[in-house]
């Protein structure tokens, strides 16, 4: 089936990335993630796990269509000179002469000078076109947000964990960086019919990414498809569009009760798991 996307700008990076973005680590192979990028979806991570598969799509994609393909590259470096050659070795894998987003992986605290600095350099040289930031604990983003070295964040966001939407996101009204979300089935814990309430049906994976989508702070929910058929849900999620208020308020009553499960002490839970 084809389809092509609607695009949206990447806070003010100049990207227009798609709605829906690809990451390397789950298993999705290099033929579907072709098939993805001719329906429409450009926005490819290459993260914390770097299957060859999505390495190659990224290089034959490359070859032809470069300037509409978004690609991220991420570093978990903590040591400044060592960012470039990591950067370069990337580079050379996927054969392209620069990465649209280096993201700077799992800062729970503003990075030293010397990791900023490091970032700023290879931006302008012209090896990366913008700079992102992830990180675990939401209180730190205002920083962030005002920090000009910072394009755009990245932030875990979906229906058991919503709190970006009060300690994340009125932030933008300072500067709009691009706001990319992962985790949207919170690891598939959302999709798991054991930990949704009595009455309640239990969410698909298009579900949880059209949950995060529906909030208008996000520009890229990021998913993590093994095969063709789950990377369907990503296309459903987006042939419906957003969520009406009767489906949020759903989504987070699941969310609220997957979130009591986890924080259970570990004991009780696995006793719970057991006998569920």
């Amino acid at each position: 089936m084809a389809s092509v996307l609607e695009s949206v700008p990447l806070g003010s990076t100049g990207l227009q990335v798609s709605r829906i973005g690809l990451g390397s680590s789950y298993g999705i192979g290099g033929r579907e993630v072709e098939a993805a990028y001719e329906r429409g979806i450009n926005y490819l991570y290459w993260g914390s796990i770097q299957r060859p598969d999505f390495g190659k799509a990224i290089r034959r994609l490359a070859a032809r269509d470069r300037e509409r393909l978004v690609i991220v590259v991420q570093t978990y470096t903590r040591v400044g000179f060592l960012m470039k050659p990591a950067l370069e070795s990337a580079l050379r894998e996927l054969d392209t002469d620069y990465a649209d987003v280096l993201l700077l992986g799992w800062w729970n605290d503003m990075p030293p000078r010397r990791i900023r600095d490091a970032a700023l350099r290879l931006k302008e040289s012209g090896r990366v076109r913008s700079i992102m930031i992830s990180c675990h604990e939401r209180q730190m983003f205002k920083a962030f947000i005002g920090e000009p070295v910072f394009d755009a964040i990245m932030v875990r966001y979906n229906a058991a964990h919503p709190g970006a939407e009060t300690e994340v996101f009125p932030h933008l009204a300072q500067r709009r960086v691009g706001v990319v979300a992962y985790t949207a089935t919170r690891w598939g814990s959302l999709l798991d019919a054991r930990l949704t309430p009595k009455g309640e049906p239990t969410p698909t994976a298009a579900d949880c990414y059209r949950f995060v989508l529906t909030n208008p702070n996000v520009d890229v929910c990021l998913a993590g498809p093994k095969d063709a058929q789950e990377l369907e849900a990503a296309f459903t999620a987006l042939d419906r569009g957003p969520m009406s208020e009767a489906e949020l308020q759903w989504m987070k009553r699941i969310g609220a009760a997957v979130r009591e499960h986890h924080r259970q002490p570990w004991l009780a839970r696995l006793v719970s798991d057991l006998t569920s």
